[in-house]
């Protein structure tokens, strides 16, 4: 009998709330990192690389990077839980056949999971808005909604990880994707230089890198910037990366659950 949405949506929120209560015992380690890691990014590149940086569109350096990190950090926290952190519940503790002894479904796992690395991921953006806010960076209240655009690009970057996850037999395969895919998205998607400035090929190339979307809706509302063109535009392409990896992901671990 095919379940009620109302069941699907529960099944998945009890994944994500299983998550929760276990993330909860090492939350404190977690928080240490959301905050050390874009701290030391800003100090040593926004101020130290930023002294001999001329001001960007009538920007400091350090305000022009600040948005990028916010976003960044959500990206990463999703990517690590995502490959590192379902796989370990998918092969190496056997968590997810005990969560499918349970009534919920294989579609219902998968969508947990992929909502938890939202809400990781949103906590990640919000320890960063606090950081750059204690530096004076964040000139616009329209920087609060960077905390629910982290949730949606967490969304979607635990998506794009659990595709990996879905065709590895071990870690070191993810050695490929954060070489081959982070590392490219993190350097060339807008947080460190202004994209428009770059050659037209450049500037074409870097709208196939999710993270771009992502960076450019960060700071327009940290600016208060963001227009509805633009807006409108980045949401889009999020929205249809999310889905292309969602499905995709769905596909490929459902399948490798049921086998």
């Amino acid at each position: 009998m095919t379940r009620a949405p109302a069941g699907f949506f529960g099944g998945a929120w009890r994944v994500t709330a299983r998550n929760l209560v276990v993330w909860r015992t090492f939350a404190g380690a977690s928080a240490l990192g959301n905050f050390g890691e874009p701290l030391l990014y800003l100090v040593a590149l926004g101020y130290g690389l930023g002294r001999v940086v001329p001001q960007l569109g009538g920007m400091s350096y350090a305000e022009f990077i600040a948005p990028g990190l916010i976003v960044s950090t959500a990206m990463y926290t999703a990517t690590f839980e995502g490959t590192f952190g379902s796989y370990t519940r998918l092969s190496t503790q056997g968590t997810f056949d005990a969560i499918l002894a349970t009534p919920i479904t294989p579609t219902e796992l998968v969508a947990g999971e992929i909502l938890w690395g939202g809400l990781k991921a949103a906590f990640g953006a919000a320890a960063v808005l606090l950081v750059i806010a204690l530096f004076g960076l964040v000139p616009s209240w329209y920087a609060l909604l960077t905390i629910p655009l982290g949730l949606f690009a967490g969304i979607l970057f635990m998506a794009m990880a659990l595709v990996i996850t879905g065709v590895s037999h071990s870690y070191e395969s993810f050695n490929y994707y954060f070489t081959l895919v982070v590392a490219p998205m993190f350097l060339f998607s807008g947080i460190f230089f202004p994209l428009e400035e770059m050659p037209l090929w450049v500037n074409g190339a870097s709208n196939v890198l999710p993270l771009t979307h992502v960076v450019a809706l960060s700071r327009g509302l940290v600016r208060g910037t963001i227009g509805a063109t633009d807006l409108g535009w980045h949401l889009g392409a999020m929205l249809a990366f999310g889905v292309m990896a969602s499905v995709v992901s769905t596909r490929l671990l459902t399948r490798r659950l049921r086998s």
